[in-house]
C-alpha cells in the first residue's frame, strides 16, 4: 500500500468515525476528540487509540463494537483494532470548534 493509500483511507476511516457517536452526547467522537491515534499499515490493518469522556461510560461497549464494525467494513481494511488508551486525559479543549459551539462551550 502507497503512503498515498494509506493517507486516503485514513481520512475514509475519519469520514466513517463521524458517524460513531455516544447516545448521550450529540457530537460524533472524532469532533469530540476521543479518537487520539489511527496508525494504517501497509498490509491494511489499522490501529486505532480511543478514549472516553470518563472512564465509566456506560455507552463504553456499544461504541467500542460501533468503531470497529465501521472501520472493519471499509475497503481496504484487512482489521481493524481499537485500543482504549485514557492518557492523555481527555479535557474539553480536545474537541473541534464545532463541537464545542454544538456542546455550548463557546
Amino acid at each position: 500500500m502507497t503512503q498515498e493509500d494509506k493517507t486516503k483511507l485514513e481520512e475514509r476511516i475519519v469520514d466513517v468515525l463521524k458517524t460513531v457517536y455516544d447516545p448521550e452526547i450529540p457530537v460524533n467522537i472524532y469532533d469530540l476528540g476521543l479518537i487520539y491515534k489511527i496508525d494504517v499499515a501497509n498490509d491494511g490493518n489499522v490501529d486505532i487509540d480511543m478514549t472516553f469522556t470518563a472512564p465509566s461510560c456506560p455507552a463504553a461497549d456499544f461504541i467500542l463494537e460501533d468503531v470497529r464494525q465501521k472501520v472493519d467494513s471499509l475497503e481496504g481494511v484487512k482489521s481493524s483494532n481499537v485500543n482504549l488508551v485514557f492518557e492523555p486525559v481527555w479535557d474539553q479543549s480536545m474537541m473541534t470548534e464545532e463541537a464545542r459551539v454544538e456542546l455550548g462551550f463557546d
